[in-house]
């Protein structure tokens, strides 16, 4: 591995999940050292435990954080806004792995949905015509099934009951995917074997993830500084108001210091804002590059919300891949349903653990037991869609909780929008519908999970005044600082979001590299 001085000004990149693996593969490809800095372990596939609450003791961000706000999750989890890992490959390693695109109409979310009432929307600076040479660059990358020619995913029992009942109710758009777990060998990675849960981490290395292909490939190179156990407290800046260090402290909690040439930040849309807001000096009282007050709002985390069918006979969700198929149907824009934006509909399956614990939480008694004991019967589906920005949905630093460095935790605020609330009823009656369709003889509506899919929070704009970063993810205000992960995104579209991370930041790589090469950072 390559090793790089504590005090040679280097690419440093905070976070090695979907942002910061994919920037720290294509950099080091075009010839660029990096160091990258990551709060979690190295964990591989033969590592994780085959168990869903020993793994997600095992893989998940753990550190303490605080809920405030009207969502439910403040009162479910109100110590767990968000479920993601920390560790090397960050969500990626347990994401589920559907790799849909943004529509164009989602790139331009102002025009298309006009003035929505409390809702903070912005078009992007990008367009989809930009942004479709580098999806297909990603999609060839993870190994989108139904992409360049790549063969579909099979089907399992509970796609085959979500199928059914979609045909039945006159929907065009389902498949199998796009998901970016092989269905026949691919890029050294094998074929799906249909085992079942992968949130706990897959083992068989079929799904892709940055810490199975990009993390290795950018360490084949041997100009990555790959530093697990790393977390950042602190970037700092030179009289110019240029980062020029980053302050991480190792597993032991001594404090190191890495020169910066470049700081790209990629710790998810929680930590990101909350480490810009720990960087304040007397130049950015705020917090680093927080001049216009926008680190931190807009927090999105995509509206969400899952049914789950009983059947008079087997199902066994359990079978075959976590998500197994989508809709797309849905993910239109059609005002006449009483909502802006669109969602999909996706196969989803947990564990008798994990449904426990998020099928209906603090619930007993016979209603509960009714669904637990129904488990093999069960079919189920994930609602998730375009959610509002919100000035006031946003990620500030706690007043009341501290982390085991003596740092204020992330509080998450969040209030549902009208819109997201309108969108999330519809779903959950067009998911009855489906279900009522082929036979199902009850259902249950499954509020929101911990956050899997945070969004903005340092989002881009072409007015410094509107964001936090521009289309290429640097900060208006700090010329050497980039934002390279699902904090940029300006507004959240009905679709998984890591494809899209993954295309920006191959876009990013394309333009930091162009501009050390002309010498321009």
């Amino acid at each position: 591995m390559k090793r790089i001085a504590l005090d040679e000004p280097a690419v440093v990149i905070i976070g090695s999940g979907a942002g910061g693996g994919t920037l720290a593969h294509e950099l080091t490809r075009q010839g660029i050292e990096c160091v990258v800095l990551e709060a979690g372990p190295y964990l591989k596939n033969e590592d994780y435990e085959n168990d869903e609450w020993k793994a997600f003791n095992q893989m998940a961000w753990l550190d303490p954080r605080t809920t405030s706000g009207s969502w439910r999750i403040a009162r479910d989890f109100p110590s767990l806004p968000a479920w993601l890992v920390k560790a090397v490959g960050g969500t990626t390693t347990h994401w589920s792995g559907a790799t849909p695109r943004f529509k164009e109409h989602e790139f331009k979310a102002l025009s298309t949905y006009g003035h929505v009432e409390g809702a903070n929307l912005l078009d992007w600076p990008l367009t989809l015509a930009e942004m479709e040479p580098f999806y297909e660059r990603a999609e060839m990358a993870m190994g989108s099934t139904h992409r360049q020619g790549r063969p579909a995913l099979p089907a399992n029992n509970n796609y085959k009951v979500f199928a059914n009942g979609a045909e039945r109710i006159g929907y065009k758009r389902y498949a199998t995917g796009p998901y970016a777990t092989n269905a026949a060998p691919y890029d050294g990675r094998p074929a799906s074997i249909q085992d079942g849960f992968n949130f706990q981490g897959d083992k068989s290395g079929a799904k892709w993830s940055i810490m199975v292909r990009e993390i290795p490939r950018a360490l084949e190179t041997g100009l990555l500084d790959l530093r697990p156990d790393s977390h950042v407290v602190r970037i700092t800046h030179d009289a110019s108001g240029k980062a020029d260090a980053v302050i991480y402290a190792d597993k032991d909690g001594n404090l190191h210091r890495q020169s910066a040439r470049i700081v790209c930040v990629a710790g998810n849309s929680i930590e990101t804002p909350r480490l810009l807001l720990l960087s304040d000096s007397a130049r950015f009282p705020n917090g680093l590059a927080n001049g216009s007050d926008q680190v931190g709002r807009n927090y999105m985390r995509h509206l969400t919300g899952s049914v789950y069918a009983r059947f008079d006979k087997p199902v066994r969700m359990y079978r075959g891949e976590t998500m197994a198929g989508l809709i797309a149907d849905e993910s239109r824009h059609d005002p006449s349903r009483g909502f802006v934006g669109g969602f999909y509909m996706e196969t989803i399956s947990l564990g008798p653990a994990f449904l426990a614990a998020f099928v209906e939480p603090g619930a007993w008694g016979p209603d509960f037991a009714r669904i637990m004991s129904s488990y093999a019967n069960t079919a189920g589906m994930w609602i998730v869609g375009e959610d509002m920005p919100q000035a006031d949905n946003r990620i500030t630093l706690s007043t009341t909780v501290r982390d085991h460095l003596d740092l204020p935790v992330a509080n998450v605020h969040f209030d549902d929008h009208d819109n997201d609330v309108a969108m999330r009823e519809y779903g959950y009656g067009k998911a009855a519908e489906l279900y009522d369709a082929v036979g199902a003889i009850g259902h249950h509506r499954t509020p929101p999970y911990p956050s899997t899919h945070n969004l903005g929070t340092c989002r881009m704009s072409d007015r410094p005044e509107d964001g936090v970063c521009d289309r290429n993810g640097r900060a208006h205000e700090v010329a050497n600082l980039f934002i390279s992960d699902g904090s940029q995104m300006t507004t959240g579209a009905a679709a998984n979001p890591t494809l899209t991370i993954v295309a920006l930041a191959m876009r990013q790589a394309d333009h930091l590299a162009g501009e050390l090469k002309r010498g321009n950072l």
